[in-house]
């Protein structure tokens, strides 16, 4: 549980003390977080080879369907809004939650090969 608890709040797999990012990026500025190249702890390299985090898309992606799907439900069956206002809530949620999508699909990643 506690592996689970460190890689949501994007701590180094060896060390549990250092940070996998820099800083946390801003949505509403689009700015992307930014990673560390190793950690400023123990040193440990985060990209193990060149296109690591190639996978960590998928993670992304598995993060963003379920979060669509999720507000899909919520917004059209439970509180039956209309198929376009349901749209444009799925896609300002999307746009929202895509930082933390980045931040947590690079850790849980990191955390997969670690």
């Amino acid at each position: 549980m506690s592996r689970i608890i460190e890689a949501l709040n994007c701590k180094c797999p060896n060390c549990k003390n250092g940070k996998i990012f820099k800083n946390g990026g801003n949505v509403l500025l689009v700015k992307i977080p930014t990673m560390n190249e190793r950690c400023p702890e123990c040193n440990y390299k985060f990209e193990r080879e060149t296109g690591f985090f190639f996978g960590a898309m998928f993670v992304s992606y598995a993060f963003a369907a379920a979060q669509m799907i999720a507000s899909l439900v919520i917004f059209w069956y439970f509180i039956d809004l209309s198929p376009l206002l349901v749209f444009a809530i799925i896609a300002i949620i999307a746009f929202l939650t895509s930082t933390t999508n980045f931040k947590l699909s690079r850790s849980i990643w990191i955390y997969l090969f670690y």
